[in-house]
């Protein structure tokens, strides 16, 4: 993203560990939220039919349905206690890839009544505004 260079390029990131975490809990969900759009687009479009390339339809169609394209289901099963382990795993992980940090950067957002961004504008502000308050 020419964001984040402009950012290092402006001096306000620098790639140390500190930065990074900023970075990521200020970014993650904004970039999470962009990319399952572009899967939920991508997933429900229609793709036209090819005799030297792949069936046409709908991507998610042809995942579920594999049989209504002359395909198969490749997928395998994976046992039930393996996916409830799942969130456990992920949960214990802090966002932004330091539990200090984060700790920090939710107290500091509560302490100055900061809201999460919805887009990368709020981001970039919120990136700038706690650095600031991190002094880093």
């Amino acid at each position: 993203m020419e964001l984040f260079a402009d950012l290092r390029d402006a001096g306000y990131f620098n790639g140390s560990h500190e930065h990074q975490c900023l970075l990521r809990f200020c970014f993650i969900d904004v970039i999470q939220k962009d990319l399952d759009e572009c899967v939920r687009l991508w997933n429900s479009h229609r793709i036209r039919p090819s005799r030297t390339a792949c069936p046409g339809g709908v991507p998610n169609e042809q995942y579920y349905l594999p049989h209504r394209f002359g395909s198969r289901d490749c997928g395998f099963e994976i046992e039930q206690a393996e996916l409830d382990a799942v969130p456990e795993t992920s949960l214990s992980i802090a966002p932004c890839g330091d539990q200090n940090m984060q700790e920090y950067l939710d107290f500091a957002m509560e302490r100055n009544d900061l809201q999460k961004p919805e887009n990368w504008e709020t981001a970039s502000e919120l990136y700038m505004k706690l650095k600031e308050y991190a002094q880093l």
